[in-house]
């Protein structure tokens, strides 16, 4: 008995020890020298979410629950769970470990060490708070701690999430931990980069080729970016670590928006509005979704949202799934490449949502699944873009090649074009707008120095023309030019220029018999001899044909800054100059206000202008353009006409050029578009597409209140802005080039036309004209008026008209009155044309009746 008893008490106690071992103590993770750390911990769950550190500890034994692979995951949960594990070491040297929360999307996560019933430390980090500070600089949720040899410590983690409860917990010893991080950080940023590198490269594509597809494409890879920076945290860490809030909603926001984007890509790509309507319906319905899903990750709570997004990525990469199958099926070849790429993003973007939702388990597959997917996506797209662009290069290589031949042949007619609106065609020298520019730069580069600016008119020019005949009278003119540059050659004091392609220039074409230089007179130290004597030899007859050709030249000239301060002004001046020569000392006449015999009568003109726009003496007389296509009468052209109580009828070449001068044009201009628009109203009832143009100067383009005044007056007389046209002249724009255009711009955004007028006539860049918002351009007189008997003028016109053409505008021509050469123009393409030979400029009734008889003839 007394053995049997104590085999009992054995047993028993033997019991005790193997019950305590099972429910008393949680399991221990040995550490030794050889072995690797074991993964494993137990879990409660805290219901109320009010249990302490305290309770938690007294908690029954059997109420935990262990978990072996080192992995939980409960799925979605507001509740707390508690984790609890200890670490024993058995090594003969302490160590440095570290606890590893493997998820960064844990809000809330609080460390406790114990050893013993101490508790040693504490430590609160999480994403629902700042990043910093962490004990590890990582996204992931890390505690560091240390354990000496033999020594065993206790942790208990509490973790609380408005996501899903993922939880994988391992300890890990620090030096092996920092450099399998580092690995896979390494990995991650290749990753990162290799999105970014697509990003831009298919951003660049859409600049250069401006095709939508690429732009939702980059965009698409850009939400993926977003996503995975957000998803483990390293957008947290690095962009916004002190802005919780933000990060919490940053992973909600990205999957609308790739969604988003890559439904517009798939669309895009495949060409579902041709291939499968029914497909294109879904997909914009998708589209429809993703815009509530945007709001909802950020209006919605953190729950509800995570699980619209979920349900948003499954539907939308189903449909996906399926979108390349139908493609492929209906012919696509885009669709194969489709199909694939989109296969194992679709897989990857399931593994995910699954695992969020707690549905699969945490492993590597599951939690890289989606940057396998992406990866392989875009390698597989990025080919796919790669082979689309190659065989749109095959299929458009030819007409690339005809583009650049036309390209070619716009540039060298361009250049002719340009070459002769800088110079004259006969002696080739640069004309006035080429001078002009030349002295106003000067002046800009010296306003300190004194200059001269000398003219030189060949009166007999118009004789000789009658006498002569063209042809001889051009060779005089083409001779005369020769001797002057050559007389200018011997002149150190003419001021020259080189052109763009290294030509010295030094004498200027201002018109058909007239020429200009610019002189320095701080150079000049003979009193002009020099000077007075070479315009003595081009005073002396020129043998043309065995002729003693006299030219009787006429000179003057004007200085800066005495007789004003640009080259405009001087020009004028020098004329004048040049008309009160026999008061010269010299054989020059040089300018002085006392024989000015403009200045009186002009001063006197423009008060009377003023008046007669105070008394309504001035009228607006109508020119009608009409299209050579179909005869409509397409608009007409206000002109202004001044009956003048006692001089009569005063010519707008009299009054236009000195009103703009004196700052009356402004008032001038006004006028004319009040009157205008008010004589248009009536008109539209029978003629409802007819317009009306005005036109403006550069002055005009300085006043602040112009478009106002428009708005207003068509909008009193009840006139739409489309039917109100603005002219203004080439050299107009050009006057104040930067200014002008943000004008103009504002003009033609109230919905009016712009138009160039009496282009040809002056000199302006091609490439700023693009940049205006013109809709027309009109070929002025001078250009047209013998295209029927000058072939060079013929090229020139069919050049304009072409090159317009391609850059967008409508060609009309002025001045027109010949049917010949309005037969010439229709053939050459010209849009419309106005001119003499239609119709005359005539006031408001005269036209109305005019409109009337031209519908009728076109209807008989």
């Amino acid at each position: 008995m007394t053995l049997f008893h104590s085999l009992r008490s054995v047993l028993a106690l033997l019991l005790f020890f193997a019950w305590q071992v099972c429910v008393a103590d949680s399991p221990i993770i040995t550490i030794t020298p050889s072995s690797t750390i074991q993964s494993q911990f137990e879990y409660i769950e805290d219901p109320t979410g009010q249990a302490k550190i305290e309770d938690v500890k007294a908690t029954s034994e059997n109420e935990w629950h262990l978990v072996t692979n080192g992995v939980a995951n409960f799925g979605m949960t507001k509740n707390p769970y508690w984790l609890r594990l200890s670490v024993n070491n058995q090594t003969p040297s302490s160590l440095n470990l570290i606890a590893a929360l493997e998820y960064s999307q844990l809000d809330d996560v609080v460390f406790y060490v114990f050893e013993g019933d101490e508790q040693t430390h504490t430590f609160t980090t999480g994403d629902a708070h700042p990043f910093y500070p962490r004990e590890v600089d990582h996204p992931n949720m890390l505690l560091r701690f240390s354990l000496e040899a033999e020594q065993t410590k206790t942790l208990y983690i509490r973790v609380q999430t408005n996501g899903s409860m993922i939880l994988p917990l391992q300890i890990w010893r620090e030096n092996i931990y920092f450099a399998v991080a580092a690995q896979e950080q390494k990995l991650h940023f290749f990753y990162y980069g290799c999105l970014t590198v697509i990003v831009l490269i298919n951003l660049a594509v859409f600049l250069t080729l401006r095709e939508k597809l690429y732009l939702y494409y980059s965009m698409a890879i850009a939400g993926y970016l977003l996503f995975f920076t957000s998803i483990l945290g390293y957008s947290f860490q690095h962009f916004y670590p002190h802005s919780p809030t933000i990060h919490s909603r940053a992973l909600l926001v990205s999957m609308p928006l790739l969604a988003f984007f890559s439904v517009l890509f798939c669309r895009e790509f495949l060409k579902t509005a041709s291939h499968s309507p029914k497909l294109d319906a879904a997909l914009r319905a998708m589209l429809y979704f993703e815009v509530f899903n945007f709001f909802a990750s950020l209006l919605l709570g953190y729950n509800t949202a995570v699980m619209i997004s979920a349900i948003s990525a499954f539907c939308f990469f189903s449909i996906l799934f399926v979108a390349g199958p139908i493609a492929w099926m209906s012919g696509s070849r885009a669709g194969v490449f489709f199909t694939i790429a989109w296969s194992p993003l679709t897989i990857g973007v399931l593994a995910t949502a699954g695992r969020s939702l707690g549905f699969f388990p945490e492993n590597f597959l599951t939690q890289y699944a989606m940057q396998i997917g992406s990866g392989l996506e875009a390698f597989i797209l990025t080919l796919a873009l790669a082979d689309r662009l190659y065989h749109e290069r095959e299929e458009k290589i030819q007409a690339q090649s005809d583009s650049l031949r036309k390209e070619k042949a716009r540039h060298e007619a361009h250049s002719k074009l340009t070459d002769a609106m800088l110079h004259d065609p006969i002696t080739q020298l640069p004309n006035r707008n080429q001078f002009e520019w030349m002295v106003n730069q000067q002046i800009k580069r010296d306003p300190n120095g004194h200059y001269i600016v000398g003219v030189a008119r060949i009166t007999r020019i118009n004789e000789i023309n009658r006498t002569l005949g063209l042809t001889r009278s051009e060779r005089l003119l083409h001779r005369v030019a020769k001797q002057m540059i050559e007389l200018a050659a011997h002149l150190s004091s003419v001021h020259s220029v080189f052109d763009e392609f290294g030509r010295e220039e030094r004498v200027y074409q201002l018109s058909g018999d007239c020429f200009g230089i610019l002189i320095n007179a701080q150079t000049v130290d003979d009193q002009f001899e020099e000077i007075d004597k070479q315009l003595k030899l081009l005073s002396e007859p020129i043998l043309l044909d065995g002729l003693a050709i006299e030219l009787h030249p006429k000179f003057g000239g004007a200085s800066y800054p005495a007789h004003g301060d640009n080259a405009a002004l001087l020009i004028r001046n020098a004329h004048v100059g040049m008309e009160i020569a026999p008061h010269a000392r010299l054989e020059v006449g040089l300018y002085s206000p006392e024989y000015d015999i403009y200045s009186e009568s002009r001063l006197t003109l423009m008060s009377d202008l003023k008046e007669a726009l105070h008394q309504n003496q001035t009228q607006l007389y109508y020119q009608p353009k009409v299209s050579l296509i179909d005869d409509e009468v397409i608009g007409i052209e206000a002109l202004i006409r001044w009956h003048h109580p006692e001089r009569g009828w005063v010519y707008p070449n009299d009054f236009i050029p000195l009103a703009e001068e004196t700052g009356v044009i402004t008032q001038l201009t006004r006028w004319a578009f009040e009157q205008g628009i008010r004589d248009l109203a009536p008109l539209l009832k029978d003629h409802p597409k007819l317009g009306v143009s005005i036109n403006i100067s550069a002055r005009d383009l300085d006043a602040d209140e112009l478009s106002d005044l428009i708005c207003s007056s068509l909008t009193r007389h009840k006139v739409n802005a489309e039917h109100l046209t603005i002219e203004l002249t080439e050299t107009a724009v050009m006057q104040d080039p930067k200014n002008g255009l943000i004008i103009l711009k504002k003009l033609a955004d109230t919905g009016l036309h712009v138009s160039i007028d009496d282009f040809g006539s002056g000199y302006s860049s091609l490439s700023y004209l693009k940049q205006l918002p013109a809709k027309e351009i009109k070929l002025d007189r001078s250009l047209i008026m013998d295209i029927c008997s000058n072939e060079s003028s013929r090229i020139i016109v069919e050049t304009t008209i072409n090159m317009a053409h391609s850059l967008g505008y409508k060609l009309v021509g002025e001045g027109v009155e010949d049917e010949q050469t309005i037969s010439l123009l229709k053939q050459m393409g010209c849009d419309s044309i106005q001119g003499y030979w239609l119709c005359r400029p005539i006031p408001l009734p005269e036209l109305t009746q005019w409109l009337q008889d031209h519908y009728a003839t076109l209807e008989k």
